[in-house]
């Protein structure tokens, strides 16, 4: 119980908020992170769409009017940044600043605004960082990354933990749509051509693109808001090829983007640039053919952070480390999910069900995740306990393993033969919904067993033995025994094919 009432408002280790403001050539933004670290949470997000970028393709010089705006922002955010007592900042920027013949000029009063150095990203460092914050973003990555700004287009090959050498290209939604003079026509034969040149595209068939930048989410939100697909979360959102195809070859034709079901859920002064990403997009489906379209809400700025981690830091599993970052904070006793990780590895192993890296994974952040919701009234913990997981803007996690938390979560309160969250469900395999369900049983013994508190699962293990489900209690605790504790034992024996035993053991 000293735990329990020691970590009833428990705090992380006390990190120091940092601060990185990026100037591109459509927006200029302010991120405020709580601190480094492998999952690091955004704790204030402002923007300002200035398009500096914009009639530089054709002028060589920022628009004034960008410019004024950009630089009140600039004045704004360094305001925000010192009532939040952020020691830690970086500033950066990109295509439109360094292609501008008056980038240097716009620079220097940028720096001046801000009260800090500005850092003018070249476009291979741009892919860099933006390979970085894919690697920081995705547990497992294989394909290419698609960096669209206003003034280019970053791409750079990504597997596993290593990245390729990138390229910068002028392609741009404020670009494209300068260099086209505003014609759908020319924009393609531009694109085609840029694109036609980019042999790191060659490599990309049967692969993943991943898209970043805020063009590429604006087009992913709208095919959202077009299927009435239930989750909200942008990251991990992935959409098959031919499907995208079929998407942006819609948008490409509408000249008015207004007229597009949904729309208004896209900022008006971006939907001037959806032809042109879906263009940009069209043209990289049929030049390299790749399996898959997945939106990375981690870019340059994430890379920027992921790099000036250790090499120990970097592999660390951004999943594991927010639920547990969670778990801490909102546990009643954080180390029982520690002991509910290794309690349901040995349950797994006994099974001798086949458990892939990936499936164990979730099953771990599902543990650690599993007492964060105890605050909710208990009518509502199920639907808490959803909202955590689906919601929760995790890293490294997909929306199939979002929905394997959540329907884990929601079975583990609702019971194993509900029917719950249908359109959650079609987005898991059978296999996957399985684990789900088999994860809930052993965790709804788990919790009638310990009561939510640490060192007592490893002293009742529940394995299987032959054909039976064998829980064991020792001495001091075989009171534990009753009705609802063997019903549950059932329903999971069940699930598994089973004959349940509870042992007391001296």
């Amino acid at each position: 119980m000293l735990e329990l009432f020691s970590n009833l408002f428990g705090t992380l280790e006390a990190k120091r908020p940092v601060a990185i403001v990026d100037i591109g050539s459509n927006s200029v933004r302010l991120v405020i992170y709580d601190g480094l670290g492998r999952a690091p949470t955004p704790i204030f997000n402002e923007k300002s769409l200035c398009a500096i970028g914009h009639g530089v393709a054709t002028t060589g010089r920022l628009s004034g009017p960008g410019v004024e705006k950009a630089i009140a922002a600039l004045r704004r955010f360094k305001t925000l940044i010192a009532i939040m007592d952020v020691e830690d900042l970086h500033v950066i920027a990109t295509a439109a600043a360094r292609d501008a013949a008056n980038g240097p000029d716009f620079v220097a009063a940028a720096s001046e605004a801000i009260g800090a150095p500005v850092t003018l990203l070249s476009g291979k460092r741009e892919a860099e960082l933006s390979a970085l914050g894919v690697l920081s973003g995705f547990h497992d990555t294989d394909g290419v990354v698609a960096d669209l700004g206003g003034g280019s287009l970053e791409l750079i090959d990504v597997k596993g933990t290593r990245i390729g050498k990138g390229i910068s290209l002028p392609l741009g939604g404020l670009s494209l749509m300068d260099a086209s003079d505003q014609s759908a026509k020319a924009a393609v034969k531009i694109t085609r051509e840029a694109l036609g040149k980019a042999k790191i595209l060659d490599h990309l068939g049967g692969r993943t693109l991943y898209a970043v930048g805020g063009t590429w989410r604006a087009l992913a939100r709208l095919h959202m808001r077009q299927r009435n697909y239930f989750m909200s979360i942008m990251h991990g959102y992935t959409i098959p090829a031919r499907d995208a195809a079929d998407f942006v070859g819609l948008v490409e034709r509408v000249i008015n983007a207004d007229t597009l079901i949904a729309v208004e859920a896209i900022a008006p002064a971006r939907r001037p640039l959806l032809a042109y990403g879906a263009i940009v997009l069209d043209e990289i489906l049929r030049r390299a053919q790749p399996k898959e379209i997945t939106i990375s809400a981690a870019g340059v700025r994430e890379g920027l952070l992921f790099e000036k981690l250790d090499r120990a830091e970097r592999r660390q599993d951004p999943l594991l480390v927010a639920a547990r970052e969670i778990n801490q904070m909102n546990a009643r006793s954080p180390n029982h999910a520690e002991d509910l990780c290794e309690w349901t590895d040995e349950f797994m192993k006994s099974t001798h069900f086949d458990e892939s890296v990936e499936e164990q994974r979730l099953r771990h952040a599902a543990c650690l995740l599993a007492d964060a919701n105890w605050r909710a009234h208990p009518d509502y913990r199920s639907d808490h306990g959803l909202n955590i997981v689906a919601n929760t803007a995790f890293m490294g996690i997909d929306h199939a393993g979002r929905s394997f938390l959540a329907l884990t979560a929601s079975y583990r309160y609702l019971g194993l033969d509900q029917d719950v969250h249908p359109r959650m469900r079609t987005l898991v395999s059978s296999r996957l919904l399985d684990r789900a369900r088999l994860l809930a049983g052993a965790m709804r013994v788990a919790y009638l067993v310990s009561a939510a508190m640490a060192d007592v699962l490893p002293r009742t293990p529940m394995v299987c033995v032959k054909n039976k489900l064998v829980l064991t209690l020792p001495n001091d605790l075989a009171d534990l025994t009753s009705d609802r504790l063997t019903n549950r034992l059932k329903q999971l024996g069940r699930l598994i094919g089973r004959e349940p035993a509870v042992v007391v053991a001296g």
